[in-house]
């Protein structure tokens, strides 16, 4: 008898095989059917039949192929498996850069995210993709250890105009920057006198940059020196619940920002 390895090896070694079993698990096909579909030959189809047969994953049923219960258990759990090496192929180049620990939810839920990376011919590319989503939002909402001079431009301009509400939540670190360059804290204060932005502070590490833009999630990867190394943005509901949750926490347990206090002071 085949072990468990040797079942999944048998599958994965041909796209034939998967193929099959998933449209058969779907519903019954006839023969002829099955060849339209995959494009396998009659002599191939012939054998992938008779080996799904053997193995009690499909059932003839008149001129029709159909999976059995084990059939459809078999397929449904190797798309799964599938789906999950779909999405870890696309964050392997990133995982080291994702603040894991924070995130309170699946990988599998940044399937079909959009992973911006910088380029010998973008090398800004992550930030930009950023400021173009901030350049259309309504509504944004944010916690991060960081509040860099393009996003806090954006930001106070389309605020002043009414195009736009802030919600930020930063590290003191952030902050303290900011108030410490005489342009970048007058667009600080700018930003505080609008009525369409609020700003608090954490007194304590951030370890993420997540910002909600309408119902869009983007997350700001860095690495241990500070280095952008990727961007991911997604709209899927399950991140989106868990960004709105920690931005809500962040916000909970910060303190209004006020620039005349002595941590920042210019």
């Amino acid at each position: 008898m085949e072990s468990e390895l040797e079942e999944i090896e048998f599958l994965a070694l041909s796209a034939n095989r998967v193929d099959v079993l998933r449209l058969l698990a779907e519903r019954a096909h006839t023969r002829n059917e099955l060849a339209s579909e995959t494009g396998a030959s009659q002599a191939t189809l012939g054998r992938i039949l008779s080996d799904l047969q053997e193995r009690s994953w499909i059932r003839r049923s008149g001129s029709e192929y159909v999976a059995t219960a084990t059939g459809e258990l078999v397929a449904s759990g190797f798309l799964d498996l599938q789906h999950i090496i779909e999405t870890e192929r696309r964050l392997r180049d990133v995982v080291d850069y994702l603040p894991a620990e924070a995130m309170g939810f699946d990988l599998e839920r940044l399937a079909d995210a959009t992973i911006t990376t910088p380029s010998q011919t973008r090398p800004n590319a992550p930030l930009s993709r950023l400021l173009g989503l901030l350049e259309e939002a309504e509504d944004v909402r944010t916690v991060s250890h960081a509040f860099n001079e393009q996003t806090i431009t954006v930001v106070q301009r389309r605020t002043g105009t009414g195009d736009q509400t802030f919600t930020g939540v930063f590290s003191q670190r952030a902050i303290e920057a900011l108030a410490a360059d005489p342009e970048l804290r007058g667009r600080l204060e700018t930003l505080l006198e609008t009525d369409t932005a609020s700003i608090r502070v954490r007194d304590g590490d951030v370890p993420l940059a997540v910002m909600l833009l309408d119902d869009v999630v983007y997350l700001l990867l860095r690495d241990d020196d500070g280095v952008l190394r990727a961007s991911i943005d997604t709209d899927d509901d399950v991140v989106r619940s868990w960004a709105q949750e920690t931005i809500d926490d962040y916000w909970a347990d910060a303190t209004p920002l006020d620039l005349e206090d002595d941590e920042f002071s210019a």
